[in-house]
C-alpha cells in the first residue's frame, strides 16, 4: 500500500459515492489507474463494502444503549448459539466479545425506552446462560465516525 492507496481509501471512507473522475483528480492519477487501484483494494479486502450512512434521529431511532453482559457459559457451542441469537436482533448494531469484567458489549439502537424494554425482554427470554446484564443510555453523542485512521502507524 502506497500513498495513492491511502489517499483513495481516505477519500472513499468519507464519500463512497465520489465519482471516479473526481477521485482520480484528487489523488493525481488518471481515471484508469485509479479505477485499477480501487478494484485492487476491493479484491484485497481493504474496502469491504460501500454503504449509505443514515440519520438515526430523523428515522426515529435516537436512543443508543450500551449493554454489557456476563455469561455463565463459555463453551464453543454455546458461544456460537449466543452469537447467532444476538446478531439476529436488528436493534443490535455493534457486538463485541470483551476482556475484563464483562464478557460482551452491545450497542443497541432503538426509538425510546419502551422499544429498549421490548428488546431487553426478547434478549433475556431468548438467551440461556446470562448471569448479569447492565445497560447504559447515551445522553449525547459527542463523536461518531466510520472513518478509520490511516496514518503511517497502521499496518496498511
Amino acid at each position: 500500500m502506497d500513498i495513492f492507496d491511502r489517499q483513495i481509501l481516505a477519500l472513499l471512507q468519507h464519500n463512497a459515492s465520489l465519482p471516479l473522475k473526481d477521485l482520480a483528480e484528487a489523488v493525481n492519477l488518471s481515471v484508469t489507474p485509479c479505477w485499477k487501484r480501487v478494484k485492487k483494494l476491493e479484491q484485497a479486502g481493504f474496502i469491504r463494502g460501500r454503504v449509505a450512512l443514515l440519520d438515526a434521529d430523523k428515522l426515529g431511532l435516537g436512543l443508543s444503549v450500551f449493554v454489557q453482559i456476563k455469561t455463565q457459559r463459555h463453551d464453543s457451542q454455546w458461544l456460537a448459539q449466543f452469537a447467532d441469537t444476538v446478531t439476529a436482533f436488528e436493534e443490535v448494531v455493534e457486538f463485541y466479545r470483551m476482556s475484563g469484567e464483562w464478557d460482551y458489549m452491545l450497542r443497541v439502537v432503538v426509538a425510546d425506552i419502551g422499544a429498549f424494554d421490548r428488546f431487553y425482554k426478547k434478549l433475556i427470554t431468548g438467551t440461556e446462560g446470562l448471569s448479569d446484564i447492565t445497560s447504559s443510555f447515551a445522553m449525547e453523542q459527542i463523536k461518531y465516525t466510520t472513518a478509520l485512521p490511516l496514518g503511517e502507524s497502521g499496518k496498511a
